[in-house]
């Protein structure tokens, strides 16, 4: 066997890795899917759209979010953090009334990082789509490296306030001893230069630390793309994730207004919900999903969200 690549961990892959072994060593994932039928609702979008030139016209992830949105306000339970000790069989689930969506994207550079959209309870669709293209716009000031030094720090000393000194010292000793492990942050002048550019310009820690929820949209990383989701990593505290994949056409039974069936094509974009079955159960997020159903059943709802 003949090695053909070595490649050192970067701290966001480092990052994502501790992050997904504290998943699947501590959560009891449960998941649903759920299909949305869209073909009603995208009319209405490109309707939305219209006389809007294309840095103003709303997109789908952002009417999918305020969509996503409502139905956790139906459903408060799946918006929460989750403190569980195994040991002495305690815990604690805080539900929050504030909406913070941790959204996977794709920077400039090709590397993949999660942003805290907040407040997403207050904000129109207008104002969701405003605020997913400035963070866009912040995370090409940003040096991901930077960026994620300065939270995982902050997370280690907050730990370390927590009395976990051996995991702080752990976590300086893998990141700052000499090494090819060594993660590597500016200097100098390229440093002054860096914390140069005003915070509200680039991201920084508020943009990069813990939601309450994630939503991942993988359908705009690949449009054209007929994949399903069978499986979501669930990122602790939080204890829901949902997953948007790529609109496909689909054969369905239509109903008409006669109530006569007969077979055509939907436009459907399938979702999967992961959570937390330690937190709630089964029954718990239904609500959710019939908060998706009333909308899509009559998505010119979506107008008076604008």
């Amino acid at each position: 066997m003949r090695l053909n690549n070595e490649e050192i961990f970067g701290i966001a892959r480092k990052i994502k890795a501790n992050m997904t072994g504290e998943s699947w060593e501590t959560i009891a994932h449960s998941v649903v899917s759920y299909e949305a039928d869209v073909t009603e609702l995208m009319p209405l979008i490109k309707e939305m759209n219209e006389g809007a030139d294309k840095a103003n016209r709303i997109t789908v992830n952002s009417v999918m979010l305020k969509i996503i949105t409502e139905g956790i306000k139906a459903m408060p339970l799946i918006n929460s953090h989750l403190e569980f000790d195994r040991k002495l069989v305690r815990g604690k689930l805080k539900v929050y009334d504030t909406i913070n969506i941790s959204v996977p994207m794709v920077l400039p550079t090709g590397e993949m990082m999660t942003v805290n959209l907040r407040d997403m309870e207050k904000k129109s669709i207008s104002e969701m789509d405003a605020t997913v293209k400035e963070t866009v716009k912040k995370a090409k000031n940003t040096d991901i490296n930077e960026a994620l030094f300065d939270v995982s720090l902050n997370d280690t000393l907050q730990g370390l306030k927590k009395g976990k000194v051996l995991q702080a010292a752990r976590r300086l000793y893998g990141s700052k001893m000499p090494g090819q492990h060594r993660v590597e942050t500016l200097k100098g002048e390229e440093k002054k230069k860096y914390y140069s550019i005003p915070e509200h310009e680039r991201l920084s820690q508020k943009d990069l630390e813990q939601g309450t929820i994630t939503v991942s949209n993988l359908g705009s990383v690949y449009r054209e793309g007929s994949q399903r989701c069978y499986m979501l990593q669930i990122v602790p505290p939080q204890t829901c994730v949902i997953a948007l994949l790529s609109i496909r056409d689909e054969p369905a039974v239509v109903v008409d207004e006669n109530g006569e069936k007969s077979l055509g094509i939907k436009q459907v974009l399938p979702m999967t919900l992961a959570f937390d079955h330690r937190a709630y159960d089964y029954p718990d997020i239904i609500p959710f999903f019939r908060k998706l159903d009333e909308i899509f059943a009559n998505p010119s709802v979506i107008k008076d969200w604008k």
